[in-house]
């Protein structure tokens, strides 16, 4: 298969996101999660991230998501004492779902459809946080660039959160007949190439817009964040997943795989 140019690849995950919304709503889930947030202290983060966040403080400051998918995460930093939240994703239909979350919810977060190669100017050096969580990274063809446009959207001595599947479990393939095996390289450059729909659980036999899943070492996220001005301040690695349930096989297991890990880097 020829493998597209960055902004083809960009393009074609957006358009497969857009297509794939309709099944994320189309599920039990989502008129629970639309009761749930009129609850001024809603939060679906988890306990680790919750920490981190806490750690870095977001009480009264001014924070951005980037790649906020359908907003639950964007609502959820209000329970932390955030002033007030953006979330940015370049997925209209997924903003759709942030906007309705919003509009049932007592905080009123901004969502701000851009591609994050293309940020609006209105956003540049305007947060105290920046977060990024599960489900960002992979979709980024150049991940030093995508830390450089991160960078820009903070004040000077503003911190990016980072909460994501750990590069390692890549290279295990959850559904294979021996799923610890190793099924491709931790140096793997090729993206990985879906042609159905983006969901978290099962499959939706259905053509779509290909979307292509970038794999990126450790070295490539800590080089490329280094390169942006961004100084690690935190690491840390665990050994529960934050990823589908298909993952959670991996867990408890006496060779602990790294599955997840938390990053703060300062600009």
């Amino acid at each position: 298969m020829e493998m597209p140019t960055k902004e083809q690849a960009i393009a074609s995950n957006r358009d497969a996101w857009n297509d794939s919304a309709r099944h994320h709503k189309d599920n039990p889930d989502w008129p629970v999660l639309l009761s749930a947030v009129a609850q001024r202290d809603f939060s679906c983060l988890d306990d680790t991230l919750t920490r981190v966040l806490n750690e870095v403080g977001v009480d009264g400051k001014e924070v951005v998501q980037l790649g906020c998918n359908n907003g639950r995460e964007s609502l959820s930093l209000f329970a932390l004492g955030a002033r007030h939240v953006v979330g940015v994703d370049q997925s209209a239909a997924f903003l759709d779902q942030a906007r309705e979350l919003a509009s049932c919810s007592p905080h009123q977060p901004e969502f701000i459809e851009a591609d994050i190669h293309h940020l609006p100017p209105a956003l540049q050096g305007r947060f105290d946080v920046a977060l990024i969580t599960i489900g960002v990274l992979n979709w980024m063809p150049d991940i030093a660039e995508f830390f450089g446009h991160v960078s820009t959207v903070l004040k000077p001595g503003a911190a990016l959160v980072v909460y994501e599947t750990h590069p390692f479990l890549e290279m295990f393939d959850p559904e294979a007949a021996d799923p610890f095996a190793l099924a491709t390289s931790y140096f793997r450059h090729e993206p990985f190439v879906q042609t159905e729909p983006i969901v978290y659980e099962g499959k939706v036999e259905q053509q779509t817009a290909p979307s292509y899943w970038f794999v990126h070492t450790l070295g490539d996220l800590f080089g490329g964040a280094i390169a942006a001005g961004l100084n690690i301040r935190h690491f840390q690695e665990y050994p529960h997943s934050n990823r589908e349930e298909l993952y959670d096989r991996f867990e408890q297991r006496e060779a602990q795989l790294p599955m997840c890990f938390t990053l703060v880097a300062v600009r």
